[in-house]
């Protein structure tokens, strides 16, 4: 019930095609019903020799009667497909946008292809059982009560083959529902994996192409796609046990109602049955067990649509893990930035922290480097400043409060962000950088671009700042993207400024270039820069070392040069590297310049 009621809330301005169907559908079915017991007494009015006026009011009424049940089923089929379609578009909103609320956290515990999957496959299968419930559903219930008792005051003691039949063919289709219950559970959870091959294989594809792994691909897809057609062939083997179940009792009571009826029709001389009776009987023989087929087949959609309905109302009952407080803070007075004991891990479950005793104070303004090896949490440090994640342990303060007071919309529009992974959207070059400020006017983003040394090679292009980016940013370069989001970030004039790893595809050169700009644009704002190249933080005014989730290190650079030995090697073999030859951040910079990178 639970389940049903968090799914019917999804119905809203729908509520009147969903409730005017079934009532459609209740006139259809008693018209339906009535047109036998009619047909009944005709014919045995013609058999008894009744004149031409009455055979023609009759067969007028049946006309008309057969008339409207077609109207009322036409517009029930209309009602039922505004319903059905408003539901699944209401359920998709209502999903998208609680997505929209989750935090990291609770985007973790759902795959991006197990979203995608309950977002569409998902929603099309409780559509089809939505629109079946509505009208099918109440068609078949109604068709069967009304065929039972219509049956009984045609047929008498013959309709009692019914009472035998109804309950063996409910015990096979129950048997059958609870056989594939479990099945399409397991099902569902392949489709999941299956998607997100097929996910990383296309968002992977320029790797895939590298190694010359296309086959070894299609081989992972093949394994995948073979296990979802085995287990759906196991129960739709078991579902197909029902169209004989009930084929089979239909013909045994056709079989039954003409043998014994015509045997009593004979024998009684029309005494105690007659001709119209038995037509009526097979009519209504005919409409109660395909009733009961429809009923089986409606059993069976729930069933393949009840594991479906439990994944989206997961979507939808996950509560984001981050909220605003009651009474939120809507500004951020300064942006000093402090860290005092801070532990993170990214689950309960998780045996060690991300972080581990952080004790960190950045002064309001000031430009922090971050540097540390590969999993020493420089990412996970500065996601906890704009609420990403929330401290384990500790607190996390940004112009003296606790993150955890401010309003979040707030908290995160004073944070810019140029993440590792740099992300642009399918759309103009205009409408990727209103990102960072939908009111920038086209003199504004110039100036961020020009900043973010953007600016070269959009000028390049042949519709320059409306060339249309592709989904992903595959049409431009590493390098490209990064000073596109770079600019991006800047037009948000925000109050703290994160760069994580953001200059790794320009060159060292593109690189001084830009954070001299941000100094000069962007003067008081606070900047963390996130850098495997020590030449991106050595003019910072402070530098971090991480190591192993914990702060190594403070100082300047000369400071660490001096003191700390993991900067000390770091920037050795850096500078080792540069005196042999280019180093990997110019040789991918000059890659960066072109229009694409293979």
């Amino acid at each position: 019930m639970h389940l049903f009621k968090t799914l019917l809330k999804s119905v809203r301005e729908y509520k009147k095609p969903s409730i005017l169907t079934p009532i459609l559908v209740a006139f259809e079915v008693v018209l339906e019903c009535v047109i036998p017991f009619i047909t009944a007494d005709l014919v045995n009015q013609i058999q008894a020799g009744c004149e031409m006026s009455v055979i023609l009011k009759d067969g007028g009424l049946l006309a008309l009667m057969a008339v409207l049940s077609l109207t009322f089923g036409s517009v029930a089929g209309a009602t039922c497909a505004t319903a059905s379609c408003g539901f699944a578009k209401n359920l998709r909103k209502d999903m998208y946008y609680n997505i929209q609320n989750f935090s990291f956290e609770n985007i973790d515990r759902f795959s991006t292809a197990s979203l995608v999957t309950r977002l569409t496959t998902d929603v099309t299968n409780v559509q089809t059982a939505y629109m079946t419930i509505i009208r099918t559903a109440i068609r078949c219930p109604f068709m069967l009560i009304f065929a039972f008792v219509m049956a009984f005051v045609m047929g008498g003691k013959m309709a009692w083959i019914f009472v035998v039949l109804v309950p063996l063919m409910a015990l096979g289709l129950f048997s059958i529902i609870r056989k594939v219950m479990p099945m399409f559970k397991r099902v569902f959870k392949k489709y999941d994996k299956l998607n997100g091959s097929v996910e990383e294989n296309v968002s992977a594809m320029r790797v895939v192409k590298s190694f010359v792994r296309e086959d070894y691909e299609k081989q992972k897809f093949n394994a995948a796609a073979d296990d979802v057609c085995r287990d759906f062939t196991r129960a739709e083997r078991f579902i197909a046990l029902n169209g004989p179940i009930m084929q089979f009792c239909l013909y045994a009571v056709m079989v039954f109602t003409l043998t014994f009826g015509s045997y009593v029709i004979i024998s009684t001389t029309g005494a105690k049955f007659n001709v119209g009776q038995l037509s009526a009987m097979l009519t209504y023989s005919f409409m109660i067990l395909m009733s009961m087929m429809m009923v089986s087949m409606v059993f069976v959609m729930i069933t393949i649509s009840a594991e479906s309905a439990k994944r989206i109302t997961e979507v939808l009952n996950e509560k984001s893990t981050l909220t605003n407080p009651e009474n939120p803070v809507y500004e951020i007075p300064e942006v000093r930035i402090d860290f005092d004991g801070v532990s993170f891990k990214y689950s309960a479950a998780a045996e060690m922290n991300a972080l581990s005793d952080v004790d960190l104070h950045i002064r309001s303004g000031e430009t922090v480097g971050i540097i540390g090896g590969t999993g020493s949490s420089k990412s996970t440090l500065i996601q906890l400043i704009s609420r990403l994640y929330d401290a384990t342990e500790g607190t996390v303060r940004v112009g003296g409060r606790d993150v955890k007071e401010y309003d979040l919309e707030t908290l995160r529009d004073g944070v810019a962000v140029v993440l590792q992974k740099n992300v642009l959207f399918s759309g103009t070059i205009k409408e990727n950088l209103r990102w960072g400020n939908p009111d920038a006017t086209d003199e504004e983003l110039v100036a961020a671009c020009r900043l973010a040394c953007a600016d070269e090679f959009i000028e390049k292009f042949p519709d320059k700042y409306d060339t249309y980016i592709e989904q992903g940013g595959t049409n431009v370069s590493g390098g490209q993207k990064q000073r596109l989001c770079i600019a991006r970030a800047i037009l948000k004039k925000p109050k703290i400024l994160i760069l994580d790893d953001s200059t790794s595809a320009v060159d060292t050169k593109t690189d001084a270039e830009i954070r001299k700009a941000m100094a000069e644009f962007i003067p008081e704002t606070t900047k963390l820069i996130i850098a495997q190249r020590t030449a991106s933080v050595e003019n910072a005014d402070r530098i971090i070392v991480m190591d192993g989730g914990r702060i190594n290190a403070v100082g300047t650079h000369e400071e660490l040069l001096k003191s700390n030995d993991i900067y000390r090697e770091v920037y050795e073999s850096q500078n080792k590297a540069a005196d042999d030859g280019p180093a990997d951040g110019d040789a991918q910079g000059k890659a960066g310049d072109g229009h694409a990178e293979e």
